[in-house]
């Protein structure tokens, strides 16, 4: 039987990569199960939703696109299955005639609430229920690092 590598034969940054995609991958796949189950809504579609509710305005296709971790190609798909369910609308930018706004209906309100709900009952036991406020903190702070990194290499182009 082949043996797996432990964290001692690997570099700390290599462990540390591969925990962050593990991680990441675990309690995607975790969230994506329960919301599917719960309520017929793939975690893409959540993942465009929860900006829509983080946001008192419509907002563009475009910064959506920016803002998510899904390619513009994906938000446009993902935004035409949210609307074809009636849990968003899609109006002309008043700003720029070639943009398109989306916002979320009160149907897609009430989904997203539920949904929400899901999400966080999954993560509970995995995630929130393990971690104390300062692991949460530091957590934070290391992908605001690594965040940071893209927005300044996206401002350079």
């Amino acid at each position: 039987m082949a043996k797996k590598l432990t964290e001692s034969e690997m570099p700390t940054a290599d462990y540390a990569f591969y925990g962050l995609v593990w991680a990441g991958t675990t309690l995607t796949d975790r969230v994506d199960r329960a919301l599917v189950k719960a309520h017929d809504l793939p975690v893409s579609w959540f993942e465009v939703m929860l900006w829509l509710a983080s946001s008192p305005e419509p907002v563009p296709a475009s910064t959506l696109g920016n803002s998510t971790l899904l390619s513009r190609s994906q938000v446009s798909r993902v935004v035409d299955a949210l609307h074809n369910r009636g849990l968003v609308t899609r109006t002309p930018s008043a700003r720029d005639a070639r943009s398109v706004e989306v916002s979320l209906t009160e149907a897609g309100r009430t989904v997203f609430a539920a949904a929400d709900a899901t999400r966080r009952e999954a993560l509970g036991p995995v995630f929130t229920g393990l971690l104390d406020e300062q692991d949460l903190e530091d957590l934070e702070r290391v992908w605001r690092k690594l965040k940071a990194v893209k927005a300044a290499q996206a401002e350079k182009g």
